[in-house]
């Protein structure tokens, strides 16, 4: 057999998949395998039965992810796209109390009230986005100035004050309809979760069958590139924030439908559990990749991981300590990965 010295060297070139570059490439499964093991092995006994397993705790676990899990479903969008938003939370309470404030102070219908609240998360992430993409400013100092931002049209919104929701039929009460999303199908499933497992499989549609996905990825990955190939980069730019104010928003009415309130503090620390489950779940934080189901593999990781150390009454400051230690392993094995030639860039 012959072999030209030009094939020997595209062989040569061609970097071959180590084991960890699959690891990484798998590590939000495989990271929640392990950690359902460690509950399954750790978790406290009662009468014989493993807590972690049973069902109103696997319930709470689902519940507890799915206002992060809608957050990071659009903040997967941003980051395969080169950018960050740290607004996410502080959007999320603004939603939430303007639900609260038109349901209950207002008087306003349902329908009309999300209707606003999603348009408002809509235009705020758009916004940002804007002022991004076309006055070239970091997107870390925009979605930085647009949570305090938030925040303080938060306390506006509220005069700083805690909204309770009501329901019935008479003035000061949300229509009934509304309490739904505080349920659970079958006395088991939360509808909260049910609101998160829809997002997500339009999110991964979205992202892996439509050009629209594609574009995201490109720009990410090389905005020269996508910018010369003819696709609206600026546009692009700006629809994935607008994609994650929509996110902030149906995170927001879910907030205040499960907890029948809202609050100006509401989201405080969401989009770094948000940030987190991105990472986790393994999409490149210099953007061009990136996995809807790693980053859904991802947040219920975070809340499997969080409710083991609950159950075994581990302090909350540790609970912060270990997420933070995930996040930090997760970018540096991508990091080295890279720079072994395992991945892009």
């Amino acid at each position: 057999m012959n072999t030209t010295p030009t094939s020997t060297a595209k062989t040569a070139e061609r970097p071959r998949p180590s084991l960890l570059a699959w690891l990484v490439r798998f590590q939000s499964l495989l990271g929640l395998i392990l950690v359902v093991v460690a509950g399954i092995v750790f978790s406290p006994r009662r009468h014989g039965h493993i807590l972690f397993l049973g069902a109103d705790n696997v319930a709470n676990i689902i519940r507890s992810i799915s206002e992060t899990g809608i957050l990071a479903l659009g903040m997967t969008f941003v980051i395969i796209a080169a950018g960050i938003d740290l607004s996410v939370g502080a959007v999320l309470g603004l939603c939430s109390v303007l639900t609260a404030t038109l349901l209950v102070n207002e008087g306003w219908g349902l329908w009309s009230t999300l209707s606003l609240v999603i348009a408002t998360g809509v235009i705020f992430g758009a916004v940002q986005g804007l002022i991004s993409a076309r006055l070239r400013i970091q997107a870390f100092i925009v979605t930085l100035a647009g949570l305090q931002a938030a925040r303080g049209l938060s306390l506006i919104a509220s005069n700083n004050a805690f909204i309770n929701i009501n329901y019935g039929t008479g003035p000061g009460s949300a229509p009934p309809a509304f309490g739904v999303l505080g349920e659970r199908i079958g006395g088991v499933f939360p509808v909260a979760t049910l609101v998160f497992v829809v997002l997500a499989v339009a999110a991964a549609f979205l992202l892996n069958n439509t050009r629209y996905g594609r574009y995201v990825v490109a720009v990410g990955g090389n905005e020269k590139a996508a910018r010369l190939s003819g696709i609206p980069v600026s546009a692009i730019k700006i629809s994935v924030y607008a994609l994650t104010g929509f996110a902030s928003a149906i995170a927001g009415i879910v907030h205040a439908g499960q907890f029948s309130f809202g609050s100006p503090n509401d989201g405080t620390g969401y989009e770094l559990n948000a940030i987190a489950a991105v990472v986790i779940g393994g999409t490149d934080l210099f953007g061009g990749a990136g996995s809807m189901v790693g980053t859904i593999a991802g947040a219920v990781m975070l809340g499997a991981l969080a409710n083991i150390l609950q159950l075994n009454d581990v302090s909350a400051a540790m609970q912060l300590l270990a997420t933070g230690a995930i996040i930090v392993i997760a970018a540096a094995l991508q990091t080295y990965v890279v720079g072994r030639g395992g991945g892009k860039r």
